[in-house]
């Protein structure tokens, strides 16, 4: 009997243990095509798809750079961190840290929102711009 007392006892430690862990931010991926038209200050907009937990989920973008001069179009992919549900994905982005440029006209962007979640982003940009992609975007789940 008092074993198990003391089985049942560890089971219950065990899944209050289990819960917190089960309730962390998840990593997601995401897949970005994006343009922008700027002249000093451009309007930028585009769609994106998130895959997250198995599932994916489609997204609206619209942003505003600053300083920009051109016509250009952007795709990226990267991952997703700090997302504990699909709801806080959506938000307004802004850039964090600084852009590495990498060969054949791509680059390197951390971007986050007002409630933690950070995308790794890895973009090609075609076209004539002389500012790499948004200087803040929001993003609407479809």
């Amino acid at each position: 009997m008092q074993r198990k007392r003391s089985l049942l006892i560890m089971l219950v430690l065990a899944s209050l243990l289990l819960v917190p862990a089960l309730a962390q931010a998840q990593e997601g991926t995401v897949s970005i095509s994006f343009t922008g038209i700027a002249a000093g200050v451009g309007v930028n907009w585009g769609s994106g798809v998130l895959t997250f937990e198995g599932k994916t989920y489609p997204f609206k973008i619209d942003g505003l750079s600053v300083g920009g001069v051109g016509i250009s179009t952007m795709t990226a992919t990267g991952k997703v961190k700090n997302l504990k549900n699909v709801g806080d994905f959506a938000g307004n982005y802004a850039a964090i840290g600084t852009g590495l440029a990498v060969g054949g006209g791509g680059a390197v962007l951390t971007m986050q929102n007002q409630r933690g979640v950070v995308m790794d982003l890895t973009a090609t940009q075609v076209g004539v711009n002389f500012n790499f992609g948004p200087q803040g975007i929001n993003i609407t789940l479809k």
